[in-house]
């Protein structure tokens, strides 16, 4: 598992940016009000637990967070090296040769121990099948998680923009009053979209894109192990396998299976 600096790198350029014109305006503190922050920050997440359980909330939180900040997928061509890999084990010393047999994924790791531990072909992909369903379940829960608080962190910066205003309008004879009101006004509307379009919206969209090649990943294993269980020839393997391959990989890698 590695870090996916793609993500981080552009949350933090993001945040730079808008950091950088705030300290170039010579006025930094005026850009920090709590009740600003807690309406914006509070609001976005009660709206979000009212949608959601708050158990589903708190898993897709941390699935979704550490899914979009680290590279756990390996790539189509990885993994069907270490089938191919695997499928020689099994031709050779069959199914209980798998056992020791190394392997980078955590799903491809299970299969291979269901294989080892004698378990159809059939069965195995009943089994992984549901595997498969649940991890991508996950996935998408983290996805629409993010994206609700993206949703709601606009409209709750709008919220505050209007308190700010009911505020300031309430006591423009109290000319010391306008200031802080007009604070609130505007600083929620900033936090909102800072949360919305810095944070929350881009990792629903990183989501997304991680969960396509996820599924395609999780299918690949899944046929290419039951495969393994039936005793198939890496050969036969790599060509059932190749179509999940980028196109541009796969003349590459058919070369460099022969």
């Amino acid at each position: 598992m590695r870090m996916d600096f793609a993500t981080i790198g552009g949350i933090v350029a993001g945040l730079f940016v808008v950091g950088l014109a705030i300290v170039m305006s010579g006025a930094v503190a005026v850009f920090f009000n709590m009740p600003s922050f807690l309406i914006v920050v509070g609001g976005a997440a009660a709206a979000t637990v009212l949608r959601f359980p708050v158990d589903d909330v708190a898993n897709a939180v941390v699935t979704g967070a550490r899914t979009a900040f680290f590279d756990h997928a390996r790539s189509a061509g990885d993994l069907l090296e270490e089938l191919r890999g695997l499928a020689q084990i099994a031709r050779r010393q069959g199914p209980m040769g798998l056992e020791r047999a190394p392997v980078s994924d955590p799903f491809l790791a299970r299969g291979k121990q269901m294989i080892a531990d004698g378990l159809a072909s059939d069965h195995l992909r009943a089994q992984l099948t549901r595997e498969r369903e649940l991890e991508i379940k996950r996935l998408v829960d983290g996805e629409k998680i993010f994206r609700a608080i993206g949703e709601a962190a606009p409209a709750f910066g709008m919220i505050g923009t209007i308190v700010g205003l009911v505020k300031m309008l309430s006591t423009m004879d109290d000319p010391s009053t306008i200031g802080p009101a007009m604070a609130i006004a505007l600083l929620t509307t900033l936090y909102g979209a800072l949360i919305a379009y810095v944070l929350a919206l881009p990792i629903a969209d990183k989501l997304a894109s991680k969960l396509d090649v996820q599924e395609t990943n999780l299918s690949l294993i899944i046929d290419g192990l039951c495969q393994v269980a039936e005793r198939r020839s890496p050969d036969a393997i790599t060509d059932m396998l190749i179509v999940y391959l980028p196109e541009k990989a796969r003349g590459a890698f058919a070369s460099a299976a022969a």
